[in-house]
């Protein structure tokens, strides 16, 4: 996401209209109404000329511009439009592992995943690499509990009671949330919903996750975070509807 500084800073060169309202939903974390992108630009210290016909501009901007239910975000090539002009600095593997979920991100419309998701995105090309690590996790497990709740909730609960007597039933992801996330990996395997080997590989991102969930002299690097990412989104977010 722009800051303010630097959208203050690059809405004030010579850039075109559609370059400048690019800038300017660079700067939200969420979609952005017509209103809500002219007071941003004030905002900046630039006033939006009249005559601009915002959802004209956008719309042309080339699929740079995306038009959501609750107003307008970038797209992935959007985003890497702006990477492109120099706004944002970022590695190449940096670029290239957001570019990836950005894209994986257009296609969910669970909107508590997206969010998730998305603020995960945002943790990772800002080098906040533990957020990054414990947000990506957390938009995993969403996904795994809308799965399990909307496909395989009576087996599970069966398999449940088979590992433990006492479990009671789950009607919900709140239900699901009674269990522990080791143990809640680990019950999705003889119901199929992942096998072994993903099962261990999720265990090592939840054994990573709660590393950086807690105060210790834990370090990370970008390649760690880059790759606990790529995992998820080949693991859980390419393979379930959300």
């Amino acid at each position: 996401m722009i800051d303010k500084e630097t959208l203050k800073n690059w809405l004030h060169r010579d850039l075109s209209s559609r370059e400048k309202l690019l800038l300017i939903l660079g700067s939200f974390d969420a979609p952005g109404k017509l209103d809500e992108i002219r007071n941003r630009a004030v905002e900046a210290g630039f006033r939006i000329p009249k005559k601009w016909n915002l959802s004209d501009i956008l719309g042309r901007s080339g699929g740079l511009a995306l038009r959501m239910p609750t107003g307008w975000e970038l797209s992935q090539s959007g985003k890497a439009h702006l990477q492109a002009m120099g706004i944002v600095s970022a590695s190449p593997g940096v670029v290239r592992i957001a570019v990836d979920l950005r894209a994986h991100l257009e296609k969910i419309t669970n909107q508590t995943t997206r969010a998730f998701v998305e603020e995960a995105i945002n943790c990772y090309e800002a080098g906040l690499h533990r957020s990054a690590i414990v947000m990506s996790w957390i938009a995993a497990v969403d996904v795994l509990y809308h799965e399990v709740v909307t496909h395989h909730l009576a087996a599970f609960n069966k398999e449940a009671k088979t590992v433990n007597a006492k479990w009671k039933d789950a009607v919900n992801a709140d239900g699901l949330t009674r269990m522990g996330e080791s143990d809640f990996l680990e019950r999705l395997v003889p119901i199929g919903v992942i096998g072994k080997n993903v099962k261990d590989e999720l265990q090592k991102a939840l054994k990573l996750r709660n590393g950086c969930g807690h105060p210790n002299s834990l370090k990370t690097g970008p390649n760690m975070v880059a790759s606990h990412i790529e995992s998820l989104l080949l693991n859980v977010f390419e393979t379930f509807t959300t």
